[in-house]
């Protein structure tokens, strides 16, 4: 049986490895970075992205990253390409290429195709006296002086540096384009998170029941309102108008100070002026209100028109808490 503080030893050394080399890659950012960004930002096609091995891997996630923000991006396996797929390529792409060594065979191969074909290349390597960064327009500097293994070898360290030199690829291009989160949005329609940034107060309210009793109904109608309701509150109506809220929370408070509730009417117990949220807001930004507010729900008033209520359980169920 493994000793917890040696499992943790070895977790907490890698992390620190790791971490160290990415830190060390704000050392090795120079002009190079800037021309590759110009170089991609004045293209009027894709930014295709090769690698083999480890580094394929990275490529198609740096792939993923850029077409969620904003640049247009397909992969291509380097032995793929050498072996047919090299059409993928079109005429005014800028091509990245991802090698530790930059010496490969696949990519030895590769590189005097992509520029007999005019396109600019981009090199993310850690090796620059490497036959890629050489023959590269751009070559990054991904070099980190240990893999996490302790044997040195597997690819670890280096990875990560090449993930981490992508994403600032793809935030230095996403800054520059002036890409917002509406943008954002159009490209994660699905999920909690596109619901974040889309999922309005009036995608949801229409869901749900609309609880509301007069200023003069007796405690017994209210009650009943908002049980019937299941939104732990009800609206107060004056003249067709909303003058306050009744909540569980304003329930309890009564029986704990009235011995006899027979009498008291929803004017006797509301709270007036009421927490309201427009219907157009977004279901986060409603969220952020009812948790600074430490309460449960909203009423949705559309001007001076009473709509509903938005409860922060309709929040947890759409995935956005």
């Amino acid at each position: 049986m493994n000793d917890i503080q040696s499992i943790l030893s070895i977790a907490k050394r890698t992390i620190e490895t790791e971490g160290g080399a990415i830190k060390n890659l704000v050392n090795l950012l120079d002009e190079q970075f800037a021309g590759a960004i110009e170089s991609i930002l004045r293209s009027k096609g894709r930014v295709v992205i090769s690698g083999v091995g480890k580094s394929a891997l990275i490529a198609s996630k740096i792939v993923a990253t850029f077409n969620s923000t904003g640049t247009p991006a397909i992969f291509m396996h380097a032995a793929d390409a050498i072996h047919g797929d090299l059409g993928t390529v079109q005429k005014n792409d800028v091509v990245i290429c991802i090698s530790k060594s930059g010496n490969t065979e696949e990519i030895k191969m590769l590189v005097p195709l992509l520029k007999r074909g005019g396109n600019k290349l981009v090199a993310i390597t850690g090796n620059m006296d490497s036959f890629l960064a050489k023959q590269a327009d751009f070559a990054l500097n991904t070099y980190v002086e240990k893999e996490a293994c302790p044997n040195n070898l597997a690819p670890t360290t280096s990875t990560t540096a090449q993930l981490v030199m992508g994403d600032a690829l793809a935030i230095s291009l996403l800054e520059l384009r002036g890409f917002s989160s509406d943008d954002f949005a159009k490209y994660h329609p699905g999920g909690s998170l596109g619901k974040r940034l889309y999922l309005r107060v009036a995608d949801i309210v229409g869901n749900n029941m609309k609880p509301k009793v007069d200023i003069d109904s007796n405690v017994k109608e209210v009650i009943v309102e908002i049980s019937e309701k299941m939104l732990g509150v009800t609206a107060v109506i004056k003249n067709d108008k909303v003058v306050g809220i009744v909540t569980d929370g304003d329930i309890r408070r009564m029986l704990n100070k009235h011995d006899n509730i027979s009498t008291l009417t929803a004017n006797d117990i509301m709270t007036s002026k009421p927490k309201t949220v427009s219907p157009n807001v977004l279901a986060i930004k409603a969220l952020e209100s009812m948790q600074k507010m430490e309460i449960s729900q909203l009423l949705v008033m559309d001007g001076d028109q009473y709509v509903g209520v938005v409860h922060i359980h309709n929040l947890i169920n759409e995935g956005i808490l």
